[in-house]
């Protein structure tokens, strides 16, 4: 199939017409490795089910006789306007999915509008994943102990035009997940985060499956800590985001850090297993943000309703990850497009169901009251 959006979405098979159907068709684009990568949870992956338990509890409330006329889903994200509040949340080793990788990505992603944002251990150049978007794109980072290294990262991702950077702060170390291990994951030998080469990497990404236990091991050592999240801000005057905060004490401490933004999440369910779903978190995190920063949030959304979701409970964007890598696997950057437009289409559709001509006048009072 065309791996560009120039070819219309009507190129796309009729039996895909949802993010879930992208998801069933998926397997059979992927290796059994790269499905688990990317399909997979930490321990028991209670944490990838509540993420979705937490977003179908809540019920839409209707609304009727709302005058509409103006709608619109355009919103702005640190000076820079966005067709949309649904963004491509980082996802490492985009070649697993698509031989263009985040390129695809970048591409699909750009031609509906959606801001990109993307990862550390991307499988392709961050300079040729920039250029491929008309959309400034973000560049995600994880803390390390190479703080050279560090700030050539920032200064790369500023010459190339990222318009933010989100560091990742829930992933001291890689959660178990032993869908990787039964599936005997390892990375191919043409896919490796060509961003980091040269650069002395955190033991934890390169540890192997079945590590021996944390605890005297020296894993933790290079771990981050607020401390290397204070000097990160003295590096760059670009907007910063922390990704992975779900407790309303670390909200406090990171808006105290003076980031702009901050991304409510569990990390897809992939580290620490046992943890409420994002939709269950953010309320608190937004009640401390008031207003003061950016509240962006990912974990379990595949609707457009639960884009509206997320943002009547305080999220002023929403990030999605699984649905555009599988969307990237079965059609490569036509695919990206049409899950993105989809996605955008339900959001647009229950905004109107629910009385909300744009953003602002989204609320809690889209959410039905429990009896």
């Amino acid at each position: 199939m065309n791996s560009t959006p120039d070819a219309p979405l009507s190129h796309i098979p009729r039996s895909l017409v949802s993010a879930a159907d992208y998801a069933a068709a998926a397997p059979a684009h992927l290796t059994e490795q790269a499905w688990a990568y990317f399909s997979g949870g930490a321990g028991d992956e209670s944490t990838l089910r509540h993420n979705r338990e937490a977003l179908d509890a809540l019920r839409l409330q209707n609304r009727v006789l709302s005058r509409l006329e103006g709608a619109s889903t355009k919103c702005t994200l640190f000076g820079v306007p966005y067709a949309h509040p649904i963004l491509i949340a980082p996802v490492a080793y985009q070649r697993l999915a698509h031989p263009e990788g985040e390129v695809a990505m970048a591409t699909g992603a750009s031609a509906v509008g959606a801001g990109m944002v993307i990862s550390t251990q991307a499988s392709m150049l961050l300079e040729d994943v920039a250029a491929a978007t008309q959309v400034p794109s973000w560049f995600q980072l994880y803390m390390q102990p190479d703080r050279d290294h560090t700030r050539q990262l920032l200064a790369r991702a500023r010459q190339a035009g990222c318009a933010a950077i989100v560091v990742t702060v829930d992933a001291p170390v890689n959660g178990i997940r032993a869908r990787e291990h039964r599936a005997g994951f390892v990375l191919p030998a043409d896919v490796s985060a060509v961003n980091l080469v040269g650069m002395q990497t955190h033991a934890s990404f390169t540890a192997p499956l079945g590590a021996s236990p944390l605890f005297g091991s020296g894993l933790l050592t290079a771990a981050p800590t607020w401390r290397d999240l204070a000097w990160l801000r003295q590096q760059t005057d670009l907007p910063l985001l922390v990704k992975g905060v779900t407790a309303a004490d670390d909200a406090r401490r990171a808006i105290e850090a003076g980031v702009d933004g901050i991304v409510v999440s569990n990390h897809g369910g992939r580290t620490l297993d046992g943890q409420p779903g994002s939709a269950s978190q953010l309320p608190a995190v937004a009640k401390v943000a008031a207003g003061q920063v950016k509240i962006l949030v990912d974990g379990g959304v595949q609707r457009g309703t639960d884009v509206l979701k997320m943002l009547a409970l305080g999220a002023d964007a929403v990030l999605v990850g699984r649905p555009a890598v599988y969307a990237l696997a079965v059609a490569g950057a036509l695919g990206v497009a049409h899950v993105m437009h989809i996605l955008r289409a339900e959001l647009e559709t229950a905004m109107a169901l629910t009385g909300c001509a744009t953003l602002a006048d989204v609320g809690p009072h889209v959410l039905a009251q429990a009896p």
